[in-house]
């Protein structure tokens, strides 16, 4: 009979290299209790490994206010994960299996690739490892009890928030632009809702989202306190709210199937207006004015065809944009400066088919070769990116401040509901402790945001595109165009594709 001996890992090395550590924490909602849940995770981390002698915690990976149903939803645990693959990591501990996922399928998914790595995750309140293998059959069983877990808390949420829509007594649980929650309800913000004044004042002078959105970025009129830019969707957002004249209308959306999916709600269920919920920003009159404007130019854009190729190709002699034309029964793009005048550029008109069948040959050449071409690119943008921040102040020491400070925001508030401390002095402690986390997270986005680093998510995103594609393309696929191309610069006999990451890739004209 065989006699099977198991020989147990060792944990530290013979050159006393500890294990690298990472510890995932998650609480699902933003409440106060499920906040406090979330810090003493945090906290717990923090310490667990600070004095061993066999681990070493490289970082802690945090979703706040995040539903574990979708792990795509989850920034932390996508940057987990990349760290992961990219052989920082050695060992995940996570509180729960329902900490780590609510979806059997994506939680199973993950721990199969992580152990590909040769990465354990260990589930503290089941007790699980996922280095045996034996443990597997559990993890599908809890996985599976996580997620019908998480359908009934779904159900019991959904029957609690269409009870209070229907009587109107729901609270809010979400500020736009221009408002702040307290109370459960929306209070002005008056410095924002004078930017939101002058947003529809400057659309009602004939402005339109982008030149709107430009206008506030030149001025130095950002959307928060952290520097971010406008843009074209934040302005027709703010354009398109009710919530600026008072009124409230909920259920715009909706969550199906698990894991749970957003959807827009066009008429699939009930939705409730609510009038009069809040003290509103802007006067009834101009927001239907503006309402009419909007309305009355999306007809008038719905009139106009739009082509994959607008805009998109530019003459690489006389730099004007090229456009549409048909000419015996075939459609060509032609220079602009050429069209009106051939003795002011030379380049002649381009068949549209062949334009599109330079690109499916680019498309595949990159798809067969992008291992070659595309990786390395990528692989030495991680390591400039490793390089350039290893002399910076450890991030890992600002997550922790920030811990700190939002321990003290809830220590202070639960004073303040004691009658401990006046109102007053908690206004002023809170305002100096936010004031401070708005300074750490400014200074946490200065050391870990760059043009590389944008130009690195850029490549990291290509690809991700291309090693999820299964075949080459046949024919021409707009999608796949939109995505990729940014412009075409058309030269002699040759164009140049400008695509994602600011690669380019010349193709001979047919």
């Amino acid at each position: 009979m065989l006699t099977v001996t198991i020989i147990k890992p060792i944990i530290e090395s013979e050159n006393g290299v500890k294990l690298r550590v990472a510890a995932y924490c998650r609480v699902s909602s933003d409440s106060a209790d499920q906040l406090n849940s979330y810090m003493a995770q945090m906290t717990y981390y923090s310490s667990k490994f600070e004095n061993s002698k066999t681990e070493i915690l490289v970082d802690l990976y945090a979703d706040e206010g995040i539903s574990g149903t979708r792990d795509d939803k989850r920034a932390e645990f996508q940057r987990l994960i990349s760290d992961c693959r990219k052989g920082k990591i050695d060992i995940i501990y996570t509180k729960s299996i329902s900490r780590f996922a609510r979806n059997t399928k994506d939680c199973l998914k993950n721990i199969r690739e992580l152990k590909s790595l040769g990465i354990s995750v260990f589930f503290e309140k089941e007790n699980l490892d996922t280095a045996k293998i034996t443990d597997e059959i559990m993890i599908t069983v809890l996985g599976g009890l996580a997620q019908e877990e998480s359908a009934s808390i779904s159900q019991n949420m959904k029957w609690s928030y269409h009870k209070q829509m229907t009587d109107g007594t729901i609270s809010q649980h979400s500020a736009p632009y221009g408002y702040t929650i307290v109370n459960g309800k929306l209070e002005i913000t008056p410095e924002q809702a004078e930017i939101i004044k002058m947003i529809f004042e400057m659309f009602l002078s004939g402005k339109g989202y982008y030149a709107i959105c430009n206008e506030l970025n030149q001025k130095g009129i950002f959307k928060s306190e952290n520097g971010d830019k406008w843009t074209i969707s934040a302005v027709e957002y703010i354009l398109k709210n009710e919530r600026y004249i008072g009124d409230s209308l909920w259920q715009k959306n909706y969550n199906e199937g698990i894991p749970f999916r957003k959807i827009r709600n066009h008429g699939v269920l009930p939705q409730y207006y609510i009038s009069d919920t809040h003290f509103p920003i802007i006067e009834r009159e101009i927001f239907e004015k503006v309402q009419h404007i909007i309305e009355s130019r999306t007809f008038r854009a719905k009139e106009i065809v739009p082509y994959p190729l607008s805009k998109k190709i530019i003459c690489g002699i006389c730099n004007s944009t090229y456009k549409r034309i048909k000419k015996n029964s075939k459609i060509y793009w032609v220079c602009r400066k050429h069209n009106m005048s051939a003795s002011e550029c030379p380049h002649k008109a381009i068949e549209e088919q062949k334009i599109y069948d330079d690109f499916i040959r680019m498309f595949n050449k990159i798809l067969t070769n992008y291992k070659e071409i595309i990786v390395p690119v990528q692989t030495a943008l991680q390591e400039l990116k490793m390089r350039k921040f290893s002399n910076n102040t450890n991030v890992m020491e600002i997550h922790r401040e920030q811990i700190k400070l939002k321990e003290q925001l809830h220590v202070i508030a639960g004073l303040r509901t004691k009658g401990f401390i006046a109102d007053a002095k908690y206004q002023e402690q809170n305002t100096e402790i936010n004031r401070k986390i708005r300074k750490l997270q400014k200074d946490l986005k200065m050391l870990t945001t760059s043009d590389d680093a944008e130009t690195l998510e850029q490549i990291e995103m290509l690809v991700d595109f291309f090693e999820k594609r299964e075949k080459i393309m046949a024919e021409f696929e707009e999608e796949s165009f939109s995505f990729l191309v940014d412009r075409i610069v058309v030269h002699d006999k040759k164009m140049e594709f400008q695509i994602v990451g600011g690669l380019k890739f010349t193709e001979k004209i047919t």
